[in-house]
């Protein structure tokens, strides 16, 4: 394939870029061999040019296509280079927030600085057990696969975590400890994976510290091996560590800290045991403040010293080794703060002061000499051959020691927790395999690189060697194994880079060297280098500007190295003279053990030596040569341990985790795409894509190259070899066959070859798209057009149309307006000459009213006139009289006054006398007194004056009127009294007094009139007032009422709400409770089965072992009744039953009236036992009249009779009395409930209330039903007494003994008896015309032989309709016979020959398993109807042998002659079973070995009736609760849970064992209630089954024990079924396309997912069903009750939608919107299951709602915010995280699907953040339901169950 095909018009490549590293950009023109530039538009619109080199001609390269990118593995993209990889990361990390990337075998895994909910043990449960490429990247899946291979091919395991500072290495490795801890579980009790991850802690508290690149830097190597026994359990583990950088407990860059364990112990500084540390903050330690950054935001050191403590006590280091620690940690704190001087005199000299604190603490806290350690801290020892020298240091030299001292120590410590952590983690038992983890350090290059740099990449050079020949080998075994030709790959070999460092006269040999030169240094070991490998090899070079460095070309980089430091940091020089002050203290024995594997020193001179340059010593007391080993160095040490890790990672199967820092900066989900390229360049993922590329990198099985790109085939093409049709299509599609290679299973395509398919895919797909839309939009657009040319013509018409309408409007109006002008015209000449004529008319009658009104004013001024000169001229002459009366009155005022005046002159000169006050007071309170009492008669007088005064007021009242009336006379005969002269003066005082008095009555009227003007006024207001009052009252009362309506209707409406919530929270509360208490249960059979498997060890132990061991003799007994003890804890009765009633009656713990309701109990069982005996009494009655004899006399029959109907009436009064009693006593009760009882109790709806209520309604519907037969009873002895009268004149008709043998029921000869008696009454008419009474017999013979025939004919009728019922429903079940052996022939047609011969087998099977359930139950309605008519039979017989002896009685002798006699047939006594059945006591582990450990399901499901061994175990119970023997009972009952608990130990795999089991012991339960002789238990029996309840024994502790053993089988169930459909539910929901076609598979990489084509042996959707099926018609046969089966099946479904969501939220390549409709049709297919069985009702639709919803989820739009809405209503069943997850990890599987974008995903989430709900993000997959088994009576008769011989239990008697 040409360049020119690919580099074509809008073709996009990636071009170079000095900021983000690689850029996209998209071609604008093709190329064309010989452009020398690429003309290219950017993403943002920008054209720019890339110029092509003119001598390698080397294109950029290509971006591959859409849908290839966000993969999960690098290698599954078409183009595979740097650019490529680098941009799939990012979008991963970026848009998808996926950390976890596949890159070949290699894991990448990207910091997110981000606390991700990816890690819980849900989320190993998900992968524990899947294969790595089914799964989404992870590094559990990494573990997976490490302890998959570990167990599947017996060989070690290592995963190799690396990647530079802060890119997440330790949490990397600690996540993949954890999965093996959680997995894998313990061997032993010691929780040996607790210890295991209890190391971390320690080793980050002593080996971690915070850099600039990383907050919890590792500052060491470490490679920890996780030990495993033969079960692949965690047996124990062992910690190898690698270079610990010493250097930083002395010397921190800036904002980095020491090591976390020196802050942990200054920030516990207050700790009552850190006081005798004497520590401080940490900022005053010269060892902890040099970074200037002592604290870790978010970082509690004291909360991380707790647990660094609570890990060493986990791990075995005791608190006395802790403090020991802590003692020498805090004295190398103190060291680092003591001042070193140096001599002003002798610069080569320096001492320190005298009493130094911080050196007293270090020596005070180590036990040392203070002046011993002073003194060496400033002085060293030289030895010669022959003489020892004791030598001043330097200051410079003296710090350098002090600090060399610190690091020496804490490596000392750090080395001795290591050893001791190993020796905690050590394993017991001999260890099998071992998988390990190694942690350490990535490449790493910074501006000053030194030893520990060259260390790092030193491994990282080895470790990378070893990557790429393992790459390389699993290439070529690939290869191999497909059987295609390969040739050597070429990839980078850094063995000449390795040679270098470590090779002879290398640089660490050099480096070695050098340091056992006397007096090498830095720049010497320099020049070396120099001399030895400048020139002469091209990884080896020198710094232009230094003379002290060197550069080495590693495989990621060049690194300069300055040489300055090396050989300080290779030798490791601690002064032996400082050890050996160490190793003499005496306070602690740690000490000793830190040093121990150093010899000792000999002793200084005694004293402080001279402060003297030098002192010679004698050499005699020579001093030991140090071991060989003290002698090597660091380089030598490290290159030891790295081939040793090499040897040991050979050795074993490796696993790469290589870990990305995204930034520098440790922003959350932030990519620089410098730093990560840099990366990816140095940890070999680049490497491996490139020999990756080298090859074959795209692989397709046929199955799968055939399904994704069929589209490009033709017809003709298709074959039927898959792999014969791929290869004529791919030489047709590509023309260059080295492009691509066939292999056995899969297709090889070199780099970019998928990228081809998958354009001409596309191309393929946008052209039958294009031509589509052509034909569709053509077709729119022809219909459009017809539309439009229909309206407008419709248009057209109604237009004109409309035109003609208004021209004739318009006409019309013209016409209209004349006529309108013309009436109108009219109309106003009328109307202005009848405003003319009006207007006349009016100015008449006004100039004529003007003239009459003239005329009238002056005659009545005239009349005025004369008036007022009357009324002036009188008023003139009462004014002249009132002065003259006015004057006289004022002059006798006057004249008074005086003579007043005169006589108070003199009273006061009397009255000053002192005489006169005594003469006064004399008498006074007599006086008084008396002035009291007329005080008294005064007011008397004045209530009569009043009374009085009113009576005058009313006297003048009325003559007031009389007055008027006489005034009104007067002024009548006025004219007449104008005459008579004589009469004027006197007539005309009189009228001026009654003027007076009329004035004064008018004012009166006025006043009164004001009055009640005034009155009426104020009681209006006060009216309106009272109304307005009135309806404000109103209208509040209306609000009130209104608001309490509301209120009411609230509070209604929010107790029935809280109610509901009270009631949904105890549901809840409740299942919540039964989860809790069958998970105890579950746990507790766990420990029992482990207590047993222990015993059982013990015992096999105790077997193999030699002698006689004494056991206890009560053991066996104490185990067999274990269970039953366990109940004396616990409340009697069963839970479900208790709890069914307190859902009933919540609060029936109320008060009750006890005495009211024993009493009325007591009442109805007497009125039972009367209604009993009066029944009996009359049924003898019966019998009497109908056996007397006809000869009997009248008058004895009449005496009899009437001694009976006396009988008759006194047992009716006494009923009646009774009645009435009663009736008084209910009375009472109501009164006492309403009166006495608390209103808790009585108030209407309480329990209490119902309960009586509900009782009393009993009672009075007894009393009714009493009432009603005293009725009856009086209607029959009215009868009887009627039929008495007649019996003389009666003859008795004959009954035929053929009728009577015709006849087929009891019913029918009732009947006829009846019949017979109602006509034994004839009537007096017929006893006239009858004398001798043949006519009446004929009557009668013929009226009863019309009944027999009509009740014969009715009979036929009813048998008739009955067979036509059943031959109606016969044709219904064959017809659904029919259409299911149709479907199921048209699905064994679907089935590979296989399938369809299992599939016809099970249904042959499941048919005569059916047929033989329908014989047995017609064999049982046989043996019902057999026994009913023997009973029947024997009836009959008696009652027609009643008849016949009737019948002889009023037969003659000579008749009874003439009949023949007929035979007689005598039947067997048949003998009545009790349902039980008896054994002997020695026949009891028979009993158990027969019925249940030697049981076969099948046979017993098959041939007999379900449930049989519950029965038959029930029988046996009941004889031995017959017999009263309760040892046999309690043993029985042992047994039987004992031996259910062993088969189904032995069996605990077998669904058919335990679902035969749980059927069973459900039904053995069910027995136990039932005849328990609880009334809620008996309501449902027969009366013959109530005489079957247990008499002697209450079993209700057992009930619960056998309750419990049920849901332990219930769960042993699920298990089982869990076990077994876990394969099938990933393969058949998820993968297996069940819609073909509907989705396209995606190209993968290396870790090929689980194929989803159904090849042989993949699971389907069907497979599913059938197991399901099997399932269902399994638990049918073993008759399991219906609700326990929906509760199964709902467990079911639980287990199959919680594990498909699951790994759908766990696999992106699942994620798409077809693999949405696969999931929906499956689940629908689920549900169509459910309705063939009739389980709609089981709940189990409800558990597959979160996948249903995850699946509508896929296909909805998601682009607006509208979508965003409609995505949060619809998803109410998943969670936040849930929904999250799933457009994250939406993937198109085509290009016409789009992303979602991370805007929308934000929206989803910011609309969501409000819903509570778990953060959690899978379902959990093993909860399991709480289980109910509600009460299911069994109707069948045990005295009718026959046991089969096939079961050897012929040793059980029935009884």
């Amino acid at each position: 394939m040409a360049a020119s095909e690919l580099f074509t018009k809008f073709a996009r490549v990636w071009i170079p870029d000095t900021e983000d590293v690689w850029k996209s950009a998209e071609l604008l023109k093709d190329y064309k061999p010989g452009d020398t530039v690429l003309h290219l538009k950017l993403e943002d619109d920008k054209e720019t040019q890339h110029k092509i080199d003119p001598q390698t001609k080397e294109l950029p390269p290509l971006r591959n296509p859409d849908i290839l990118v966000g993969e999960n593995d690098l290698t599954a993209l078409s183009y595979l280079h740097e650019p490529a990889v680098l941009h799939n990361l990012k979008v991963r990390f970026m848009d998808s927030k996926l950390i976890y990337t596949y890159c070949g075998i290699v894991l990448v895994a990207i910091n997110p600085y981000e606390q991700l909910p990816i890690y819980g043990e849900d989320i190993i449960n998900a992968y524990s057990g899947q294969n790595m490429g089914d799964m989404d990247p992870h590094i559990f899946a990494v573990a997976e696969e490490a302890y998959k291979q570990m167990a599947r091919d017996e060989r070690n395991q290592s995963i190799i975590v690396s990647g530079e500072s802060g890119a997440g290495k330790t949490v990397s490795a600690k996540y993949a400890m954890r999965y093996f801890a959680t997995v894998s579980g313990s061997a032993s009790e010691a929780n040996v994976e607790e210890k295991v991850l209890a190391s971390n802690p320690i080793m980050e508290s002593i080996g971690n510290a915070k850099t600039t690149r990383n907050d919890n830097s590792s500052r060491f190597g470490k490679y920890i091996e996780i030990g495993f026994d033969k079960r692949y359990r965690i047996i124990g583990a062992n910690m190898r560590t690698y270079l610990l950088e010493k250097s930083r407990v002395v010397f921190q860059a800036e904002d980095e800290r020491n090591y976390h364990i020196l802050y942990q112990l200054c920030a516990s500084k207050h700790l009552p045991e850190f006081k005798a540390l004497r520590l401080s903050h940490a900022q005053n330690f010269h060892y902890t403040n040099l970074g200037g950054s002592p604290v870790i935001e978010g970082i509690d050191d004291a909360k991380e010293m707790r647990n660094t403590r609570q890990a060493c006590s986990l791990l075995g280091i005791n608190e006395s080794y802790q403090m020991g620690i802590f003692h020498i940690l805090a004295a190398v704190l103190h060291l680092g703060n003591v001042a070193i001087k140096s001599n002003e005199r002798d610069a080569d000299n320096c001492f320190i002061l005298p009493n130094t604190e911080h050196l007293i603490i270090f020596c005070d806290l180590l036990g040392v000499d203070y002046e011993q350690m002073a003194h060496w801290l400033c002085h060293r020892k030289i030895v010669t051959g022959s003489e020892t020298y004791i030598k001043p240091m330097p200051k410079f030299q003296a710090i350098n020691a002090r600090d060399a001292l610190a690091k020496h120590i804490y490596a000392s410590v750090f080395n001795w927790i290591v050893h001791h952590v190993n020796k905690a983690l050590h394993a017991s038992i001999k260890q099998h395999s071992f998988i390990g983890v190694l942690d350490i350090y990535g490449f790493e290059t910074f501006e000053i690189n030194s030893f520990e740099q060259f260390c790092i990449n030193y491994a990282n050079e080895k470790l990378q060697q070893q990557f790429n020949m393992h790459v390389f080998k699993l290439e070529q075994e690939e290869y191999m194994k497909e059987q295609i030709p390969w040739t050597l790959i070429d990839f980078y070999d850094n063995q000449p880079c390795i040679n270098l460092i470590e090779a002879k006269l290398g640089i660490l040999d050099l480096l070695d060297e050098e340091c056992k030169m006397p007096r090498g240094s830095d720049d010497t070991w320099a020049q070396k280098l120099y001399n030895t490998h400048l020139n002469k090899t091209t990884l080896f070079h020198k710094p232009r500007l230094s003379n002290k460095a060197f550069i080495i070309q590693h495989f990621a980089d060049k690194v300069e190295y300055q040489c300055e430091g090396f050989l300080e940091k290779n030798k490791d020089t601690v002064y032996e003279e400082q050890i050996t002050v160490l190793k003499a203290s005496k306070k602690l024995n740690l000490l000793a053990e830190l040093f121990h594997d150093e010899k000792p020193a000999t002793s200084p001179t005694e004293g402080r030596p001279s402060v003297a340059r030098a002192t010679v010593k004698s050499a005699k007391p020579r001093a030991l040569q140090p071991s060989k080993e003290h002698k090597k160095s660091v380089g030598h040490q490290f290159r030891n341990s790295l081939h040793l890790l090499m040897e040991t990672l050979n050795a074993t199967t490796p696993h790469y985790v290589r870990c990305i820092k995204p930034n520098d900066d440790k922003f959350a989900f932030t990519f620089d795409p410098k730093r990560a390229v840099q990366q990816l360049r140095a940890c070999g993922v680049l490497e491996t894509i490139r020999i990756s590329a080298a090859g074959f990198p795209s692989r397709w099985t046929y199955q799968e190259f055939f399904n994704r790109y069929r589209v490009l085939m033709k017809q003709k093409d298709v074959l039927s070899d898959k792999k014969l049709t791929c290869r004529n299509v791919l030489e047709k599609l590509i023309k260059d066959q080295d492009k691509y290679q066939f292999g056995k299973t899969k297709i090889f395509f070199r780099a970019g070859q998928v990228a081809y398919l998958e354009k001409l895919r596309a191309d393929k797909l946008r052209a039958a798209c294009i031509r589509i839309q052509k034909t569709i939009r053509s077709w729119l657009q022809r219909k459009k057009y017809l539309r439009m040319r229909k309206a407008a013509i419709t248009i057209q018409r109604y237009v004109r149309g409309y035109q003609a309408k208004c021209y004739a409007q318009f006409l019309r109006r013209t016409r209209a307006a004349i006529l309108i002008q013309k009436f109108q015209r009219m109309y106003s000449a009328w109307q202005k000459f009848l405003r003319i004529r009006s207007a006349t008319i009016v100015i008449q009658s006004f100039v004529r009213g003007f003239r009459g009104r003239r005329q009238f004013k002056a005659i009545l001024r005239e009349q005025k006139a004369i008036i007022l000169q009357k009324h002036v001229r009188s008023w003139m002459a009462r004014s002249k009289y009132k002065r003259t009366h006015h004057a006289i009155i004022y002059l006798q005022c006057c004249y008074r006054r005086m003579m007043a005046k005169r006589e108070l002159k003199k009273l006061k000169i009397e009255a000053r006398s002192v005489e006169h006050y005594k003469t006064l007071n004399i008498g006074m309170e007599n006086k008084i007194m008396q002035l009291q009492c007329k005080v008294n008669d005064q007011t008397k007088e004045m209530k009569s004056l009043l009374e009085k005064l009113s009576g005058l007021e009313t006297t003048y009242t009325n003559e007031t009127e009389k007055l008027r009336t006489e005034v009104d006379r007067l002024r009548a005969n006025e004219e007449s009294a104008k005459v008579s002269s004589n009469k004027i003066t006197s007539l005309m005082e009189e009228i001026v007094i009654l003027r007076r008095e009329l004035k004064e009555t008018q004012a009166q009227k006025k006043r009164l009139e004001e009055g009640a003007d005034k009155y009426k006024a104020e009681t209006d207001l006060m009216v309106s007032q009272l109304k307005e009052q009135n309806a404000l009252l109103k209208n509040e009362k209306e609000e009130l009422n209104r608001q309490i309506q509301e209120q009411a209707k609230e509070i209604t409406e929010s107790m029935e709400k809280r109610m509901e919530e009270e009631t949904k929270q105890l549901e809840i509360d409740l299942n919540d409770e039964r989860s809790r208490y069958q998970s105890l249960l579950n746990e507790f059979c766990r420990l029992e089965e482990r207590y047993d498997n222990l015993k059982e060890e013990i015992s096999l132990v105790n077997v193999t072992k030699p002698g006689h061991r004494r056991t206890d003799s009560t053991h066996s007994s104490n185990e067999s009744e274990y269970t039953y003890n366990s109940l004396l804890s616990s409340d009697p009765g069963e839970p479900e039953d208790g709890t069914r009633r307190m859902e009933e009656f919540p609060e029936q713990k109320g008060a009750l009236d006890m005495s009211l309701f024993l009493k009325l109990q007591k009442r109805v069982s007497e009125l039972e036992q009367e209604k009993q005996a009066l029944q009996e009494e009359l049924d003898r009655k019966e019998d009497q009249a109908l056996r007397s004899k006809a000869k009997e006399a009248e008058d004895q029959g009449v005496k009899a009779r009437g001694a009976e109907l006396e009988y008759e009436s006194l047992k009716r009064q006494e009923l009646e009395s009774e009645n009435k009693k009663l009736k008084n006593e209910l009375n009472e009760l109501h009164r006492a409930l309403s009166e006495k009882a608390s209103p808790a109790v009585t108030a209407p709806g309480s329990p209490a209330y119902k309960v009586l209520l509900d009782q009393l309604t009993a009672s009075s519907e007894e009393l009714e039903v009493r009432k009603e037969e005293v009725l009856i009873l009086r209607s029959q002895l009215v009868s009887q007494k009627e039929a008495m009268a007649h019996k003389e004149t009666m003859t008795e008709p004959m009954v035929l003994l053929e009728d009577i043998c015709k006849m087929k029921d009891q019913g029918e000869i009732t009947q006829a008896y009846m019949g017979l008696k109602e006509t034994n009454r004839p009537s007096q008419d017929c006893h006239l015309l009858n004398e001798d009474g043949e006519l009446w017999m004929a009557y009668q013979g013929l009226k009863q032989t019309n009944r027999l025939l009509e009740s014969q004919l009715q009979g036929q009728k009813k048998n008739y309709e009955n067979e036509l019922e059943i031959l109606h429903g016969e044709v219904q079940n064959l017809k659904e016979e029919i259409n299911r052996q149709q479907q199921l022939l048209a699905q064994n047609l679907q089935l590979p020959p296989e399938a369809r011969i299992e599939a016809s087998l099970q249904h042959e099977i499941t048919r005569l398993t059916n047929e033989n359930l329908d014989l047995m139950e017609q064999l049982e309605k046989q043996d019902k109807t057999v026994r009913k008519l023997k009973k029947q039979l024997k009836v009959f017989a008696k009652k027609i042998g009643e008849l016949e002896v009737g019948q002889t009685e009023n037969v003659s002798p000579a008749q009874l002659a003439d009949e023949p006699i007929r035979p007689v047939n005598i039947p067997r006594k048949e003998k009545d079973f009790q349902g039980m059945l008896e054994y002997k006591k020695d026949d009891e582990l028979k009993l158990i070995k027969n019925l249940i450990l030697e049981l076969k399901p099948r046979g017993v499901a098959v041939n007999l009736i379900p449930g049989l061994p519950a029965y038959i175990l029930f029988m046996c119970v009941r004889h031995a609760d017959y017999i009263n023997d309760d040892q046999r009972v309690r043993s029985l009952l042992t047994s039987t849970i004992n031996g259910i608990k062993k088969i189904l130990k032995k069996r605990s795999d077998d669904f058919e064992i335990v679902s035969f089991w749980l059927s069973n012991t459900c039904r053995f339960l069910h027995c136990l209630k039932q005849y328990s002789g609880e009334e809620a238990f008996m309501k449902h029996n027969t009366p013959r089954q109530n005489d079957h309840c247990l008499r002697n024994f209450d079993l209700a502790e057992y009930r619960q024990v056998i309750s419990d053993l049920a849901i332990q089988i219930y769960q042993q169930l699920t298990k089982v079924m869990e076990n077994v459909l876990q394969p099938m539910i990933v393969s058949g929901m998820l993968e297996h396309e069940t819609i073909q076609g509907v989705s396209g598979l995606k190209p993968t990489g290396l870790r090929k997912r689980t194929s989803s084509v159904a090849d042989e042996g993949t699971y389907t959707l069907d497979s599913i069903v059938r197991q399901l099926n099997n399932f269902h018609s399994t638990m049918c046969q073993h008759g399991m009750d219906p609700e326990l089966i929906k509760q199964i099946v709902k467990q079911m479904f639980y287990i199959i939608g919680s594990v498909t969501l699951n790994n759908l939220l766990l696999r992106k390549d699942m994620c798409s919107w077809s693999k949405g409709m696969q999931i929906r049709y499956n689940v629908s297919q689920l549900e169509e299951w459910l309705r063939d069985k009739n389980l709609q009702t089981s709940g189990a639709k409800e558990t597959l709602e979160p996948l249903i919803q995850a699946a509508q989820l896929l296909q909805v739009k998601k682009k607006t915010d509208e979508d965003a809405e409609a995505i949060c209503s619809m998803c109410s069943a998943l969670t936040t995280a849930q929904i999250v997850k799933v457009l994250n990890l939406y993937t198109p599987v085509n290009e016409f699907e789009e992303r979602v974008t991370a805007s929308f995903i934000r929206t989803i989430q910011v609309r969501l953040q409000n819903r509570k709900d778990s953060p959690q993000l899978l379902m959990d997959a093993k909860h399991i339901f709480p289980v109910t088994f509600p009460f299911n009576p069994s109707s069948l008769a045990l005295e009718s169950i026959q046991i089969p011989s096939s079961m050897n239990l012929g040793f059980l008697l029935r009884v």
